[in-house]
């Protein structure tokens, strides 16, 4: 007699749970669709994933996880055929295959038109700008003698980015010479991240980094949750303060005014992550993101899904993120997202010298039992985000040793 299987066939669909519950499908099968099972089960939601395997991390716990690949037009309009409504994992489904579904009548959350913004890197300042949002100085380039003449103008060090597919540092490159990027140049035209160019900024000098995490329903509610600052090591988030520590008010109102703009003109559905510099005031008095020559802000980039930066909120806030998100594509009340204490401490777990993490929990917990760990379910790699832990309490600096403490137990950086 076979073993019997753990996961579903790729043909299999969803089972409906009675009394009239919808089905959401999340194309990817990463951890941000692992972490939305907890609440669709408290909220009744059935959750289904094209995964990319039936080893994905989602897969791990989704019973509806068919295998298919997100470029492929067949095998997601076949998985979206039994969905009430289709969300994301990632921001990597083209263009085509988005406006297809459409065309079909899935209700696409956030819409393909949206996920453009989220997409293509140079479409979104060329957005932002329109819109006024303060944003770093910014070009395309597509030759070395435009990418020398931005760099004469702004000063070097400059930023490369690749429009499109970059993510966790990657396909960024902060340079000081055009020849710098003649890789990248090179393949200029060719279909891929630079077929359109590159994107070029000035190298912000900026005070700290900040998020704001915005979630919003197709009727148009939004809710906002308190700007949080965001740490960065070689190119990921390994750390996020919530809310942020010393945050001017007025700022604080500001960004959280510029984000909701955002949301609103570009139509975004679901949750949106508005990643900003705090920077020091410029321009004339009354530009958009200054206060009286106080710190003043640029927005970075955009992610239209669940973010890194609002993790903590799974713990620290009244609605978490995850929740949220599906409230919003579902087009449900939004819930409150307010914090429920003063601080909250995420720091994120990176693959180290463990391959297998539970046996660390023992000692995580006895330590300290408020700490919550949250795990991927992905294999160990080094560098490679694995899982995160939230603490909240009374005294920042207390959250900070506690939340990083038990992430670097986690990561085999400490024994004790």
């Amino acid at each position: 007699m076979s073993e019997p299987t753990s996961h579903p066939s790729p043909s299999s669909r969803p089972q409906r749970a009675p009394g009239g519950f919808p089905v959401v499908g999340v194309v990817g099968g990463g951890q941000l669709a692992r972490m939305m099972q907890g609440p669709a089960v408290e909220l009744g939601i059935q959750l289904s994933i094209l995964a990319e395997s039936d080893s994905a991390a989602a897969a791990l716990v989704v019973p509806s996880s068919p295998v298919g690949d997100h470029t492929d037009l067949e095998a997601v309009r076949a998985f979206a055929a039994s969905c009430d409504v289709v969300t994301f994992d990632h921001e990597h489904v083209p263009q085509d295959i988005l406006q297809a579904l459409e065309d079909d009548g899935v209700a696409v959350h956030p819409s393909r038109a949206a996920l453009h913004f989220a997409q293509d890197k140079l479409a979104m300042r060329e957005r932002l700008e329109g819109l006024g949002i303060a944003c770093p100085r910014w070009t395309r380039a597509t030759t070395a003698a435009e990418v020398t003449a931005f760099g004469d103008s702004v000063g070097w060090p400059i930023v490369a980015k690749t429009p499109r597919g970059g993510y966790d540092g990657k396909g960024v490159s902060i340079v000081s010479a055009a020849d710098e990027l003649a890789d990248w140049l090179a393949r200029v035209g060719e279909p891929g991240p630079v077929e359109g160019g590159l994107l070029l900024e000035e190298k912000v000098d900026f005070v700290r980094e900040l998020a704001v995490l915005i979630a919003r329903s197709p009727s148009g509610q939004a809710a906002a949750w308190p700007v949080v600052e965001t740490v960065q090591t070689d190119g990921i988030c390994t750390e996020v303060l919530a809310p942020a520590p010393g945050l001017d008010p007025d700022l604080a109102s500001v960004v959280t005014e510029a984000a909701l703009r955002i949301a609103g003109e570009l139509a975004v559905t679901g949750v949106l992550a508005v990643e900003m510099f705090e920077v020091r005031a410029r321009g004339a008095e009354g530009t958009e993101g200054t206060r009286g020559g106080r710190a003043a802000y640029v927005v970075n980039e955009l992610a239209m899904r669940p973010h890194n930066s609002g993790h903590w909120s799974m713990d620290g806030a009244v609605t978490g993120q995850f929740e949220q998100h599906l409230r919003a594509v579902l087009d449900l009340p939004l819930g409150d997202p307010r914090p429920t204490a003063p601080w909250t401490v995420m720091a994120n777990v990176l693959g180290g010298d463990y391959e297998h993490l539970y046996p660390a929990y023992r000692h995580i917990m006895a330590r300290d039992p408020g700490a919550k760990v949250h795990v991927y379910g992905k294999g160990v790699r080094p560098g490679r985000k694995i899982g995160h832990v939230n603490v909240s309490g009374s005294d920042l600096a207390e959250a900070r040793e506690r939340a990083g403490h038990a992430a670097d137990y986690l990561r085999g950086v400490i024994t004790e």
